[in-house]
C-alpha cells in the first residue's frame, strides 16, 4: 500500500482510540531499517508509523554531510516507493525536533509538503513532532501554537511533548527527576494553547516516569494512572467524552506489558520503539560476526567467504531479526491484525 494519506492517518489513530490499542513508531535509520519494519508490520498484519529523528536524518544524508532535512526527505522518498510492495499502511513521522534544530530539519520539511501539496500531491510526511521540553512550557506552547495551523493546512498532524523524558534522545537530555511527571496544569494549559481539534490536530507526550534508552528495573518509576488522573482532568474542565487527547508513549524501553497496556488503556495511541529494535538489528549482526568470524575475514592467507561477509547475508538476518521485535511490539500494543485493509 502507499504511505497512508492524512484521511487514512486520522482514521488509523481514530482507530486505536475507538478498539484501545496503539501503533508502533518504530525509528528507522536506514533502507534495511525501514524494510525491517515494513517486514515486521506484514507478518502482524499491522498498520504502524516509521519516524526518523535529527541524527536519523543526518545519517539518511550522508555521515561527512550537513543536511538532516534532505536525509529526510530521502528517508522518505525510499519509504514512499518500497512501501507499495506491502499490504499495510504506514505513515511517515520525524521525531523529536529540538528548538535549535528546527530550522534545518522541520520548517523546510513542512515547506516541502506545502508545495507538494499546492501541487496536487499528498504531504511527505504525515505528522512532525516539536520537542519543546528543554524550554519552558510558556515557549514550548508558543511555538506549538505557531506550528499548528501550518500543519493543520498540510493535513498534518502535530506531536508535542508536555513535561521532560528523562536519559537522552539524539542529543535531546533530561535528568531522571521529579520533572518526569506532567501534571493537569500543564495539560490545561496545553488545551488552551493548542484546544481540542479544533485548531489542528495534535498528539500529546505526557511525561509519566518515562526515561529513553535502557535501564535496569527499579531505576525509573512509570505511573501510567497518571494519564487517567489527566484525561479525567480535562474531561471534566472542558465537558468532553472520556479520554479527550490524543497520547503518545515515549521512553517504553523495558516497560512492562502491565505498564504499557495501563498506559495504552488510557488513550495512549502511539508508542515510540528505537532502543529495543536497534539491539535486535545490531544483537543480530553481533551474532554472525562471532559465529561466522573466518568467513567474515581473510585470516593467514585465506579467502574468506564471500557468501558470509555480503552484506546481503548478515543483513537479511538482522533486518528478520529486528522485524520480529517489530511484532513482539505489535503484541504488546493490541494492533496485530489492525490494519486499514483488513
Amino acid at each position: 500500500m502507499p504511505i497512508a494519506t492524512p484521511d487514512q492517518y486520522a482514521e488509523m489513530l481514530d482507530r486505536a482510540k475507538e478498539r484501545g490499542f496503539a501503533f508502533p513508531a518504530i525509528n528507522v535509520s536506514s533502507s534495511q531499517t525501514i524494510n525491517s519494519v515494513l517486514q515486521g508490520l506484514t507478518e502482524a498484519g499491522s498498520d504502524g508509523i516509521l519516524q526518523v529523528t535529527t541524527g536519523g536524518a543526518d545519517y539518511f544524508a550522508g555521515q561527512t554531510r550537513t543536511a538532516r532535512a534532505s536525509g529526510a526527505l530521502a528517508m522518505a522518498a525510499f519509504a514512499h516507493e518500497v512501501a507499495k510492495n506491502y499490504p499495510i499502511t504506514v505513515a511517515l513521522h520525524t521525531d523529536h525536533c529540538p528548538k535549535n534544530a528546527l530550522d534545518n530539519f522541520v520548517y523546510p520539511l513542512i515547506e516541502a509538503s506545502t508545495e507538494a501539496v499546492k501541487a496536487g500531491r499528498e504531504p511527505i510526511f504525515q505528522s512532525h513532532m516539536w520537542d519543546g521540553s528543554a524550554v519552558p512550557l510558556e515557549e514550548n506552547l508558543a511555538i506549538a501554537k505557531d506550528l499548528l495551523p501550518r500543519l493543520k493546512n498540510n493535513g498534518q498532524i502535530l506531536e508535542v511533548e508536555i513535561g521532560v523524558v528523562g536519559g537522552e534522545e539524539d542529543g535531546v537530555m533530561a535528568e531522571i527527576n521529579d520533572k518526569l511527571y506532567t501534571d493537569l496544569e500543564d495539560a490545561i494549559a496545553t488545551v488552551e494553547a493548542l484546544g481540542l481539534g479544533e485548531q489542528g490536530r495534535y498528539m500529546a507526550a505526557l511525561t509519566f516516569g518515562n526515561v529513553h534508552g535502557v535501564y535496569k528495573p527499579g531505576n525509573v518509576k512509570l505511573r501510567p494512572e497518571l494519564l487517567a488522573e489527566i484525561q479525567a482532568g480535562l474531561a471534566e474542565k472542558y465537558g468532553t467524552g472520556p479520554k479527550p487527547l490524543d497520547l503518545v508513549f515515549h521512553g517504553g524501553s523495558g516497560s512492562s506489558a502491565e505498564e504499557i497496556a495501563e498506559a495504552v488503556s488510557n488513550g495512549v495511541i502511539k508508542m515510540n520503539i528505537d532502543t529495543d529494535t536497534q539491539y535486535a538489528f545490531s544483537r543480530s549482526v553481533a551474532d554472525s560476526v562471532l559465529t561466522n568470524y573466518e568467513g567474515f575475514l581473510k585470516i593467514d592467507g585465506e579467502v574468506g567467504n564471500k557468501k558470509v561477509y555480503d552484506p546481503r547475508s548478515w543483513g537479511k538476518k538482522a533486518e528478520t531479526a529486528m522485524a520480529k521485535r517489530v511484532i513482539e511490539a505489535t503484541e504488546q500494543l493490541g494492533s496485530v491484525g489492525n490494519s486499514l485493509t483488513i
